[in-house]
């Protein structure tokens, strides 16, 4: 039985740790039931991924945009801009249909006006606060 070494894969992945990282995912996909791309030669996982990488069955790169998918938590989705033009004629639209329907109803909320001389006159009436020493 033939043993892989990190200098079988190191060829194949330039930074060891990124090798470390990429296997140990590749280890817990075949653990998940994943299709393994080789022989297993009664090796344990993380032996048979280290292999398929040596032996170039998969892709590093495939691994690692496995590997970044896998780590986000929120994946966005390119969906193209609407133009402005739709933007407007959607506003409109729906302030027609809100003012149609406001109609229909009669207005429950109303405000008390105030003049600007009750303003005043309500302002002046106020009594300043006490002064204390404490401030």
């Amino acid at each position: 039985m033939a043993r892989v070494t990190v200098e079988d894969c190191i060829d194949k992945v330039d930074n060891r740790f990124e090798l470390v990282l990429l296997a140990s995912h590749r280890a817990r996909l075949i653990s998940q039931g994943a299709a393994i791309t080789i022989d297993r030669d009664n090796d344990k996982n993380p032996v048979v991924a280290l292999r398929e990488i040596a032996d170039e069955t998969l892709s590093p790169g495939d691994l690692k945009e496995d590997l970044i998918h896998s780590l986000q938590k929120h994946v966005e989705v390119d969906e193209p801009e609407p133009d402005p033009a739709s933007l407007v004629q959607a506003d409109a639209d729906t302030t027609f249909a809100e003012t149609a329907e406001d109609d229909d109803q009669p207005e429950a909320i109303t405000f008390d006006r105030m003049s600007e001389e009750e303003l005043l006159a309500g302002i002046e009436g106020l009594v300043p606060p006490e002064k204390s020493d404490d401030y």
